[in-house]
């Protein structure tokens, strides 16, 4: 059996560019691409936060420390600078694998600094 679980998770990131007339995709600065392990061409979800727009594109690098996370191409009519998003990649792993996995969690500040990284989401409080 196969599980698709979170590999990695950009948390609360803020839209800073949409370019309707690039290739579709998302380009993201490359140091939250390394810190998340996410990597270029990689299938993302983006989940906006701002207006509830849930979508798939891939991953694509923009300059390292720029902050940049633009949506390219069709992505653009989803998400629009400023709005906050959550980007997730997920992965497929056996049973097995899945039981010791951690996904790497990155969270972000108002200007796509990192604040934090963790490989647990704490358990919801009712």
């Amino acid at each position: 059996m196969q599980l698709t679980l979170l590999k990695a998770k950009l948390h609360r990131a803020r839209v800073t560019h949409a370019e309707l007339d690039y290739e579709g995709s998302c380009a993201i600065d490359a140091n939250l691409l390394e810190t998340a392990g996410i990597l270029p061409y990689e299938q993302i979800q983006i989940y906006n936060v701002s207006n509830g727009e849930r979508f798939t594109t891939y991953a694509i690098r923009a300059a390292a420390g720029s902050g940049t996370i633009s949506m390219n191409g069709s992505a653009a009519h989803r998400a629009h600078p400023g709005d906050i998003v959550i980007i997730c990649a997920y992965a497929q792993m056996n049973a097995a694998e899945a039981v010791n996995h951690k996904p790497r969690l990155v969270y972000l500040d108002e200007h796509n600094g990192i604040n934090r990284t963790s490989n647990a989401i704490p358990v919801q409080a009712a």
